[in-house]
């Protein structure tokens, strides 16, 4: 399936199915009107106060005969609702809710939900109550009223969970899925983990526009809320998905191993690997969403702290109005010019912030008079506009280095089929240009080396995938997976041979051959040599 996400879409809508259903059946009833229940909002508040009051006796295994549910009504009406109802006509609404609205007047209520997968509609039976026959005193037969599993499901879903227990609930059915190596399922959790981190980023994200803007439209009591939140969700959670993490790498390298030196794995196990792999990837970017919480949580505080001070700091000062105050007053009546200093003798009484830097006494003085001189000739001219530009313009043109150089290792690869670092020091060094390409600096080279080594073996197919699922922001940085994808994708002359890349494979020799590129420069122009262990890219194509 091109969308992943619509795989459970049948199941969601028999959820909101429940909810369908339960309007339709209560709105343009006019019954309602005959107790006072004008707003619908009264008529849902109703049904929903039944329903629990049901919920309640099937938990505690009791009786639920329509003579507690009108009792129970009565008592709401009387306490809360106060609507001009007497105990007959409680007990008749709660005949109406129960068998009129819940019971659908004993026919069956189906929801059409769209089945993607089987690219057809599947109807979908749903039921909130259910009875039973029970003998009460002296054997006399009532009727008992009890939740179905749709009914338990839609109360249930009326009051969720607790922000700070989703992400434990669903890292706890995370690991079972793991241990049961149910891995299919695996998958399904951690993405959910990975929503609520991604969620959790927003609201401190929200929560900072919203303090920037006006400090005090964000209550304290919203603020110890999300701290709280964040606590929870950066306590323990990078030690536990490391940990997850480096499970899932050790399970996918035995299925690797197995299938390299044992046998060729099966339809199954190959799904298994693929798991494992997306799973690693998503515990990836989780924990990265676990750095950017952590980091944005101490901000928010800072920012919160700063912004209340600025407030508490306002809130002091007195303010004046220059015409009302001074201009208007001297014009009635010069003399006061007299006592002008008076007004604005403040101004000039404020203590001026010295700062001395110990640091500056212990360090090496050089003589600044010269650079003095030079500086009074010095017209500076600042445009912020050209500053950024300036700064984007650098930012592009180290991502362009990246980018060759990737470009020149991923093509000289495809001309040998695997490309090893010692092959490929035999063609930088008989060619000046192509070793201005291929390392331009050691950080650029070295950089991409340790991704491609890190990543070990990337999927293009699963990059693809990933790509057309999830909307990512234009960054100016060195991003492996992105640049691949562009070099894959864009129309350059060797796109057409890039285009049959399958996967990329970067393994470290055994052979424990140490390769030196010497006289390469770094980021300040200094030659120095780079010694690393012989590396071997191997692509696959179609």
């Amino acid at each position: 399936m091109q969308y992943e996400f619509l795989k459970q879409f049948s199941r969601r809508m028999k959820h909101v199915g429940m909810y369908a259903l339960l309007l339709q059946n209560s709105m343009a009833k006019q019954t309602w009107k005959q107790y006072g229940f004008v707003k619908m909002d009264e008529q849902v508040n109703m049904i929903f106060a039944v329903m629990l009051y049901i919920m309640e006796q099937s938990l505690r295994e009791e009786s639920c005969t329509m003579d507690d549910i009108g009792a129970y009504i009565d008592n709401l009406n009387a306490g809360f609702f106060q609507k001009d109802m007497s105990y007959d006509d409680c007990k008749r609404l709660g005949d109406f809710i129960v068998n009129v609205i819940l019971s659908n007047e004993g026919r069956a209520m189906y929801f059409d939900g769209f089945d993607f997968d089987g690219r057809a509609y599947r109807s979908m039976n749903i039921s909130y109550i259910a009875n039973r026959i029970i003998y009460v005193d002296e054997g006399v037969k009532r009727t008992s009223y009890y939740l179905t599993e749709d009914g338990y499901n839609l109360m249930l879903s009326t009051l969720e969970i607790e922000n700070n227990m989703k992400l434990t609930i669903h890292e706890m059915i995370f690991k079972l899925h793991l241990e049961k190596q149910s891995y299919d399922k695996a998958v399904d959790e951690i993405k959910n983990v990975f929503n609520f981190m991604r969620i959790q980023l927003q609201k401190i994200e929200e929560a900072m526009l919203r303090v920037r803007r006006n400090a005090l439209s964000y209550s304290v009591a919203d603020y110890e809320a999300l701290m709280n939140e964040n606590m929870e969700t950066i306590g323990d959670t990078k030690e536990k998905f490391t940990g997850y993490r480096e499970m899932v790498r050790l399970r996918a390298s035995e299925l690797e191993q197995q299938n390299i030196n044992v046998q060729k794995l099966d339809a199954g196990e190959e799904e298994k690997l693929e798991n494992l792999r997306i799973i690693e990837g998503y515990l990836n970017r989780t924990l990265d969403e676990h750095q950017k919480i952590l980091n944005l949580h101490f901000d928010l505080k800072l920012l919160y702290d700063r912004e209340l001070q600025s407030l508490a700091q306002m809130s002091l000062i007195q303010w004046f109005s220059i015409r009302t105050e001074l201009y208007d007053k001297v014009l009635d009546d010069p003399r006061y010019l007299e006592n002008t200093d008076i007004f604005l003798r403040p101004l000039f009484h404020q203590q001026i912030p010295q700062i001395y830097n110990l640091n500056k006494c212990t360090g090496l003085q050089r003589p600044i008079r010269k650079k003095a001189a030079e500086d009074a000739d010095e017209l500076l001219d600042f445009d912020e506009k050209q500053w950024q530009d300036e700064l984007e313009r650098r930012k592009r043109d180290k991502l362009k280095k990246y980018e060759d150089a990737l470009a020149f290792i991923i093509d000289t690869a495809l001309e040998k089929g695997s490309l090893s670092l010692c092959g490929l020091k035999e063609v930088l060094d008989g060619d000046a240009a192509a070793r201005e390409i291929c390392i331009p600096t050691i950080d650029v080279f070295k950089e991409i080396m340790v991704e491609l080594i890190r990543n070990r073996e990337i999927s293009m197919d699963t990059l693809r995938k990933e790509k057309s699922e999830y909307i990512s922001e234009q960054v100016n940085d060195f991003q492996l997976n992105e640049m691949l994808l562009s070099l894959t994708e864009q129309g350059a002359d060797h796109s057409e041979k890039r285009r049959k890349i399958t996967k990329i494979i970067t393994e470290r020799s055994d052979d424990g051959t140490v390769v030196a590129f010497e006289n390469v420069t770094d980021a300040f122009g200094n030659e120095r040599t780079i010694r690393c262990t012989n590396v071997v890219i191997t692509l696959e194509c179609v």
